[in-house]
């Protein structure tokens, strides 16, 4: 997928948070949805202006910062 449809970084929405195109939803605000146990379909439709590509896009996005290190490297635990 090309996130790059989809995702976009400009100093004048949120600070350069990556968001959603034509949004103001952030990939920040997804993954934290996500991770407090909501839903794709909960997402979508609290978010009408949002398609499952958009949120797929995120996920491409977070995959390839990953693949270029941008991520904070985990310390091991005893």
């Amino acid at each position: 997928m090309q996130w790059g449809a989809y995702i976009i970084s400009d100093k004048d929405i949120l600070l350069g948070k990556p968001t959603i195109k034509g949004t103001r939803i952030s990939v920040e605000l997804i993954l934290e949805l996500l991770s407090n146990g909501w839903t794709e379909d909960m997402i979508l439709k609290s978010y009408p202006q949002l398609s499952p590509l958009h949120l797929y896009a995120v996920f491409s996005y977070l995959k390839e910062c990953m693949q270029q290190e941008l991520y904070f490297p985990l310390s091991k635990t005893a």
